[in-house]
C-alpha cells in the first residue's frame, strides 16, 4: 500500500499548499473568493469539456459502468432521503440535513482527476471524466433540488430549472460530449487556448481545495459531521465497487471506479450551501474532516479495490 500512499502525496501537498497560502500574509485574502469563481466558472469547464471531448472510451465497459454508477447515485440518493425522518426526529433542521447530503453524494472532481491522472494516465483520466459526466448532472439537480426544499425560501421548479442551466459544470460537460458526439473539429487555435486554461484546472484546483478547509472546526465535530466522512468515504465507495463488481468490471476499470467513489465531497457544494440557505460553516467542517481523513482511506480504498480487481 506504500506505492499508491506515495502516488498520491503530491495531491495532497498541494491541498496542504493551500491551507498554508491561505493563512500566512503572503496572498490577500479578498483575492481567494475569486480564486474560486475562476476556478468554478472557467478552469474546471474548461478542463471537463476538453478532456470529454478528447477522450477514447474505446475498450470500456460503458454499459456496466454507467449502469453500477447511475444505481449507486439512485440508492445513495434514497438511503439518505429515507433517513430524513431519522435526522427530523432529532431536531435536525432542514439547513444542516441539505449539508450532510450534499457532503454524502458530492465527489471533488479535482482530487480524482489528479490521482487518476498520476497513477492511470490518460486511460484513466478518461474514464474519470466520464464518470463525472454520468454523474454531474443528475448529482447536481438532486442536490440543487435539496437545497430548494430544506434549506431555501426560493421552492420550485422554476428555481432548480434555473439552476440546473447556468451551472457551469453540466454545461461544458454537455457541450464536450456534444460535440465529440457530432465529430465537431474545433478551430486549432481556440482548442490550444481551451487547453492552456485547462491545464491549469488540477493544480488550482487542489490549491482551492487546501484553501477552502476549516481546520479550527474540526476539532470538536458532532455527528452530523462525522455521518457523512464514514458515508462519503467508506460505504460509498464499497457500495459502488461491489455493484460494479456484479456487473462485470474487473481490472483497472474497477480500481478506478472505486478510487473515484472514495474522494472527498466537492468544495462548490460550500458555494451553493452558502448562497441557497445550507448550513455553509457545517459543510466547511465536513470538507476538512473528509479531505483530512481521505488521506488515508483513499489508499486504503485503492489497495482493497486492486485485490478485488485481480482476483
Amino acid at each position: 500500500m506504500l506505492p499508491i500512499f506515495e502516488s498520491i502525496l503530491p495531491i495532497f501537498l498541494i491541498v496542504l499548499l493551500g491551507v498554508v497560502l491561505k493563512r500566512v500574509p503572503l496572498v490577500d485574502r479578498s483575492v481567494w473568493h475569486g480564486l474560486e469563481e475562476v476556478g468554478y466558472y472557467v478552469l474546471f469547464p474548461a478542463l471537463l469539456f476538453l478532456t470529454l471531448y478528447r477522450a477514447d472510451f474505446g475498450g470500456l465497459e460503458l454499459t456496466a459502468i454507467s449502469i453500477g454508477v447511475l444505481t449507486t447515485v439512485a440508492l445513495t440518493f434514497g438511503l439518505l432521503l429515507a433517513a430524513w425522518p431519522v435526522f427530523r426526529r432529532y431536531k435536525v433542521s432542514g439547513a444542516i440535513y441539505s449539508s450532510v447530503f450534499q457532503t454524502s453524494t458530492r465527489w471533488n472532481g479535482f482530487v480524482a482527476l489528479a490521482i487518476a491522472d498520476r497513477l492511470f494516465g490518460g486511460p484513466g483520466l478518461a474514464l474519470t471524466v466520464l464518470l463525472m459526466a454520468l454523474v454531474i448532472i443528475p448529482m447536481n439537480i438532486v442536490n440543487i433540488a435539496m437545497l430548494i426544499w430544506f434549506a431555501s425560501p426560493e421552492r420550485g421548479m422554476s428555481s432548480l430549472f434555473r439552476r440546473t442551466l447556468t451551472n457551469p459544470l453540466i454545461m461544458s460537460s454537455l457541450a464536450g460530449l456534444g460535440l465529440r458526439f457530432l465529430q465537431v473539429e474545433i478551430y486549432p487555435p481556440l482548442e490550444q487556448s481551451l487547453d492552456l486554461v485547462a491545464s491549469a484546472a488540477l493544480g488550482m484546483g487542489m490549491i482551492m481545495v487546501g484553501a477552502g478547509l476549516r481546520i479550527r472546526d474540526t476539532l470538536k465535530p458532532g455527528l452530523t459531521a462525522i455521518i457523512p466522512v464514514f458515508f462519503k468515504l467508506l460505504f460509498y465507495p464499497a457500495l459502488l465497487t461491489a455493484i460494479c463488481w456484479m456487473l462485470g468490471v474487473r481490472g483497472e476499470s474497477l480500481i478506478i471506479l472505486a478510487m473515484c467513489g472514495s474522494v472527498p465531497t466537492a468544495m462548490n457544494g460550500y458555494l451553493l450551501a452558502r448562497q441557497m440557505g445550507g448550513d455553509a460553516p457545517l459543510y466547511a467542517t465536513i470538507a476538512t474532516l473528509q479531505t483530512a481523513a481521505s488521506f488515508f482511506t483513499i489508499p486504503l480504498v485503492i489497495y482493497v479495490a486492486t485485490y478485488i480487481a485481480s482476483g
